[in-house]
């Protein structure tokens, strides 16, 4: 695989993925299709990324985090993305740490983080319901006060790591007449909390080694302390963490095109049809010059985005067109690559099929490219 060298690389970057990637190959890999069978990955794995200080690489060493920034953790996307990897739901994971990190109490940030950091404690964050997908302002799961606690009803749908998950950053209406005003964020404790209840790990088309589950509430009774900042600020703590989470997104479409642009083309210059290898007919030479083309494009508006990520510089709108952009360039590139494998291409075992199925949902989670283009609209 021949690796791109982002502008935000150095050399220290360079020996934190050496060792990421080494986790990567012996720890991740190795276990696709066992995670996909069973549907979720090991807690071992998650303990093990924790020993490495890869999971919450960007969180500040006093919450027991690594210390380091948004490069850190483009890394680990990237090389998740490049060995296949579509089961290891540290992307939730420190998208919910980085709810507790930038809006929590210094108790909150003391208790959670250095737990999420280890492995200890599993991250996910329950926002679609049934009724409520991209509409936030849909959420019908309610919070009410009672003393020193909320008493939380209603479902989610669609939460990954909800399997797994320990602590889960609960978007519910403390004031269900306020409309977004009234949406606020809980933290969840989920080992021994009455009245929660994990539901099915839902069959999806790809990322099957992720945990995918509906949850449910039934009066379950979250302490007042658990509120995450003041009541009624959700809807603007959801919003100020969207260039995070759709920046992550991008990074791991960017790292995928580019291998499945790389594995296309060892396959291109190694099959043979008509007594010539399918690389050396001009469809295909000129088709493979076309995805380059825009990978290499791509690959310059995303490492300047993680820069301004970086800088604090990043906002709503180029984080919305990274999204859009990378998530429908990956489809399309996977799509295009597919059709060089010809009926292997359709084989699961080979992996450009597997991209194609682990891909599709890119344009939908974390907002959906319709969603994306009406925050571009609005800024014109």
């Amino acid at each position: 695989m021949r690796y791109p060298n982002p502008s935000w690389m150095n050399s220290d970057l360079e020996l934190y993925r050496s060792n990421v990637r080494r986790f990567v190959e012996e720890e991740i890999k190795p276990n696709q299709q066992k995670w996909a069978k069973q549907q979720h990955v090991d807690r071992e794995v998650w303990l093990k990324a924790g020993e490495l200080g890869v999971l919450l690489a960007d969180v500040p060493d006093e919450y027991g985090g690594a210390g380091g920034d948004f490069s850190h953790m483009a890394v680990l996307f990237e090389e998740l993305a490049y060995s296949g990897d579509r089961s290891f739901g540290v992307h939730v994971h420190a998208i919910a740490a980085h709810y507790i990190l930038n809006h929590g109490t210094e108790e909150q940030k003391q208790y959670f983080l250095p737990k999420m950091a280890s492995g200890e404690m599993i991250g996910a964050i329950a926002m679609s319901e049934p009724g409520a997908g991209s509409d936030l302002q849909g959420v019908r799961t309610t919070a009410v006060r009672d003393g020193n606690h909320y008493v939380v009803n209603g479902s989610k749908i669609f939460i990954s790591n909800g399997y797994l998950a320990d602590v889960i950053v609960v978007v519910c209406k403390t004031d269900p007449a306020a409309g977004a005003k009234g949406t606020s964020l809980l933290l969840l404790e989920t080992r021994n909390a009455e009245g929660f209840k994990v539901g099915r790990i839902l069959e999806k088309l790809g990322q099957k080694g992720q945990d995918t589950c509906e949850l449910f509430f039934d009066n379950v009774r979250i302490p007042a302390a658990n509120l995450l900042g003041a009541e009624g600020a959700g809807f603007v703590q959801l919003m100020q963490e969207l260039p995070y989470e759709r920046l992550m997104l991008g990074v791991g479409a960017m790292a995928i095109v580019e291998m499945a642009i790389e594995t296309t083309l060892e396959y291109a210059k190694d099959r043979k049809a008509f007594g010539k290898a399918i690389f050396d007919f001009q469809n295909t030479r000129f088709k493979m010059a076309e995805l380059k083309s825009q990978a290499v494009v791509a690959r310059a508006f995303i490492d300047n985005c993680i820069e301004k990520l970086i800088a604090g510089k990043l906002d709503t709108v180029t984080a919305s067109i990274a999204k859009l952009h990378m998530s429908e360039l990956e489809c399309k590139t996977i799509d295009e690559c597919l059709q060089f494998f010809g009926g292997y291409g359709y084989m699961l075992e080979y992996p450009i099929a597997q991209m194609y199925a682990d891909a599709r949902v890119q344009r939908i989670y974390g907002g959906t490219s319709e969603i994306m283009k009406e925050i571009i609209a609005r800024s014109l």
